[in-house]
Formats: structure tokens, sequence, C-alpha cells
């Protein structure tokens, strides 16, 4: 398949962190007082296409596919330069900075990025999949780091169906 006949492919990034207390606590108050921000934040990013909510809720820290202590965030962009920016170059980094005083370091890979085909909404369930494969195999096209990263073109083989009306 050449670039010019490639679907259009956008960036899923899905990562869980293990609560070193539950949200409710106050050592967490930090963190749940960053929720709003960043998201807000990250919605009106450049090249942000998507983020997981829970149904009714504005994020989704009521979800608990990885355990009961473990949270998971999971985003669509346009590019990995994108998220890279929002990840790095914004008010994040302060959250990032301090994941310490809220979260388990942890000793596996806790964040995947895999590309899919635009207009593909992610489900938790092929995140958790992605995740599994970056730990059991390492970093490939179809599940990789911001440290080990592939192209749309690389990973095109791997890029699921868009979905059907």
């Amino acid at each position: 398949m050449t670039a010019s006949t490639q679907p259009a492919a956008h960036l899923a990034q899905f990562n869980v962190g293990t609560l070193l207390q539950p949200l409710e606590d106050p050592l967490s108050a930090g963190f749940v007082e960053l929720l709003d921000p960043v998201n807000t934040a990250a919605d009106g990013t450049p090249g942000f296409v998507w983020r997981l909510v829970g149904e009714g809720e504005r994020d989704a820290t009521g979800l608990r596919p990885a355990g009961e202590n473990a949270i998971v965030n999971m985003s669509v962009w346009e590019t990995l330069e994108a998220l890279w920016d929002f990840t790095y170059r914004s008010g994040h980094l302060e959250a990032m900075r301090r994941r310490r005083e809220w979260f388990e370091r942890h000793v596996e890979h806790h964040l995947v990025l895999w590309w899919i085909p635009a207009g593909h909404v992610p489900t938790v369930d092929e995140a958790m999949e992605r995740l599994a494969d970056l730990r059991a195999h390492g970093p490939s096209p179809r599940a990789f780091t911001f440290t080990s990263s592939y192209t749309p073109a690389e990973s095109a083989e791997h890029l699921r169906p868009a979905p059907q009306p």
C-alpha cells in the first residue's frame, strides 16, 4: 500500500495508573483537583480528537478495567507530535511531575500507543489488549511507546478497519 492509498490514521493512547490511595482520600485531592483543568486543556489542544469518559461522567476515573486501584486514561490524537506536545509541553507536565504523590511506580509498561483509522473510536477492551501485547512482546508497529514509536505507514497492517455505518 502506498502512502497515497493508505487510510488516514490517528494515534490512540491508553495508560493505567495504580493509585496509592482511593480518589476520595485527602491524599489524592491534588490529583482530583487537576482532572478538570487537564482534561479541559486536552480537549482544546490542537490535534486532539477524542478522550474516554465514563457514562454520564466528565472523565474516566470511574472505569476500572485494570483493577479496583487502577484508573485509566485513553485518548485519540491526529499525530504523535500533537500528543507529545500536550503531554510534555503544556500544563499536563506539572501533573506528571507530581505523579509519584498519587500513583505507584510501574515496573511494566503502563502506557501504550497504536495507530487507528481516522474515525475509529477505540474500546477499552482493545486498549487493554494492546497494552497486554506491549507487555508480552515489547514495542512493535502494533503497540508501542513514545521512545519506540512507529509511523502509520509502518503500522498499516495493524490498523483496525473503520467502523461501518
